[in-house]
């Protein structure tokens, strides 16, 4: 059985490929590079390392030949466009190359969310279910990771400033999406039928609860204190995606973003680490 893993010097990428390689032969790992610069993520692995532009059909062929299952980790960009045909181009290799797919997806996609991709996620479930290929769906919720190093700016701030309300959020880490996704990959009865799982932590938060397990990790207190989703926007226009990430949390703001399920268990067989365990490992590690 032969794998390829799409985005693969990602943040989600490597550990997907990472969590494989423990579950079968890193001969049987292809990962699938944009930037052949960063191979060296993988220089301790004996995966077969290829270029894979989204927008080159060639590269895409080359990387999808003679592969069994693929895992599709879109790009990240908030062009919805770009997004679109980035999936098109992948669906027709695949489909040409008669190989499996598993699409790791967000769940932000419901027809009433604001979130400026929610377009995006909620277009490739329909178009796989009239595409003929075999295929599974596995949803993230909110990565959790991007707390660790925002506990310092909060600590600042003094308050969570998420511009979602009373609603509570709902959160997975990258390293259990990760081991997720590669139990998936290992397990033909549990995909290939167009199933979806929504891979989450047991229970949401609401930014009262997060921000009181945030206080006792920092010994710092934190509240909450919500901008409107146009200040976001502006808090963090700097950093180039404020926009879409105030779209986000104005999806959060109904609660569109609050989903749990049992997936996780039922995909490792383990508990999703949890929310205060995550974080004080992270802020203690990052104050070493």
């Amino acid at each position: 059985m032969k794998y390829l893993i799409t985005g693969a010097t990602g943040n989600l990428g490597e550990k997907v490929t990472r969590w494989l390689r423990t579950m079968t032969p890193e001969t049987n790992i292809r990962v699938g590079i944009h930037n052949l610069k960063k191979t060296n993520k993988f220089s301790d692995l004996a995966v077969e390392k290829v270029k894979l532009n989204y927008f080159d059909i060639n590269t895409l062929k080359e990387a999808v030949a003679g592969v069994d299952l693929v895992i599709y980790i879109p790009s990240i960009t908030y062009n919805l466009q770009k997004r679109i045909t980035e999936f098109e181009n992948v669906l027709q290799v695949v489909k040409e190359a008669k190989s499996k797919l598993i699409f790791v997806s967000f769940f932000a996609d419901q027809e009433n969310n604001p979130f400026v991709m929610s377009p995006f996620y909620a277009y490739v479930p329909r178009r796989l279910a009239s595409s003929g290929i075999e295929y599974s769906i596995i949803k993230n919720s909110l990565y959790a990771d991007p707390l660790v190093p925002y506990l310092e700016e909060l600590i600042k701030r003094k308050n969570i400033i998420y511009p979602v309300g009373a609603e509570p959020l709902s959160f997975i880490t990258r390293n259990d999406s990760a081991h997720a996704i590669a139990c998936l990959a290992m397990q033909p009865v549990m995909r290939d039928q167009g199933q979806t799982y929504l891979l989450s932590m047991d229970k949401n938060y609401n930014m009262v609860e997060l921000s009181y397990i945030m206080s006792r990790i920092t010994d710092h207190k934190i509240g909450y204190a919500p901008v409107t989703t146009d200040e976001f926007a502006k808090i963090y226009a700097a950093e180039g995606d404020g926009k879409e990430l105030a779209s986000m949390y104005a999806g959060g703001a109904k609660g569109l973003l609050s989903a749990t399920s049992d997936d996780f268990h039922r995909l490792t067989g383990r508990e999703p680490e949890e929310m205060e365990h995550f974080l004080r490992n992270g802020y203690q590690i990052a104050r070493l």
